[in-house]
């Protein structure tokens, strides 16, 4: 009978897409974001804790991680895909905007927008409280025809929600490749692949300017290493929203920012994550 590795990682901070990031980096099959814990899986049996230890360790040096812990189990014939999805459920972020995978069934209330979403093992799947904080902002700042630059883009969430709420064009730049087959796939899932470009990449790699709204939903250290290349892309005018973050980044992120000229206009929270508006 075949053998599975699963790994439970516990960490403080608790944020679920850095994690993930890292730890896809090894040979992993799967990943299931539970409430404040993620299982990592695997059907090779010679990947070890230590391993991923060492993965977790870089995000503690780089001070991103200030603590975290993890176990190791060996189970038997497991479906893990199959669990993964019992695990994915219909998202309610607001009364207008919902989240649902394609397995799951919704019938859609006059006026909502239902964002189809299959986020291949928690990239951007809508649970995290800044995927929705950056959501419930895109509800207010989404004007009819904008251009929009979603940067660290994952499933393609932000960007796919931005044209369902009237955006004309959105460019989604996300360094990872599993990221960028996934976005794309979400975008023909959603029928708006024809109003959003999917890149590999980074910001620095977007030639285009004069983005109307800028989303950047990644941790402090790289949002404020490419705020210049956010600002530079910005029309006068533009709106940047920024999450990833936790409440104690606020001062540095507002710092970072203002000191570029823009202006700040408002925070929303929820639980100890933030979301941070700008304008140019």
């Amino acid at each position: 009978m075949k053998k599975y590795k699963e790994f439970l990682i516990t960490a403080e901070p608790f944020n679920s897409e850095l994690l993930s990031g890292i730890l896809w980096e090894s040979n992993i099959s799967g990943i299931n974001e539970e409430v404040n814990c993620i299982k990592v899986f695997t059907d090779d049996l010679s990947l070890t804790l230590e391993e991923l230890k060492g993965r977790l360790q870089s995000l503690k040096n780089e001070n991103l991680l200030y603590s975290f812990t993890i176990e190791e189990n060996i189970f038997e014939d497991k479906d893990w895909n199959e669990e993964w999805e019992q695990s994915i459920n219909v998202i309610h972020v607001t009364d207008k905007i919902v989240i649902k995978p394609t397995f799951r069934d919704y019938n859609a209330k006059t006026g909502q927008i239902v964002l189809t979403i299959d986020p291949k093992m928690s990239f951007g799947t809508g649970e995290h409280q800044t995927t929705k904080l950056v959501l419930m902002l895109l509800e207010k700042y989404t004007i009819a025809g904008a251009r929009v630059l979603d940067v660290g883009s994952g499933s393609g969430i932000l960007a796919i929600a931005s044209i369902k709420m009237g955006a004309q064009h959105a460019i989604a730049v996300d360094i990872d490749e599993w990221c960028y087959d996934n976005a794309i796939e979400n975008s023909k899932l959603n029928n708006v692949d024809k109003s959003i470009d999917v890149f590999q990449g980074e910001i620095k790699d977007i030639k285009q300017s004069g983005f109307d709204l800028i989303l950047a939903n990644i941790q402090k250290n790289i949002l404020l290493e490419i705020a210049p290349e956010i600002y530079k892309r910005l029309k006068p005018g533009g709106i940047v929203i920024l999450s990833g973050l936790l409440d104690y980044d606020e001062v540095d992120i507002k710092n970072g920012f203002t000191e570029l000229g823009l202006s700040f206009l408002e925070i929303k929270s929820l639980d100890s994550w933030i979301a941070l508006v700008f304008q140019k």
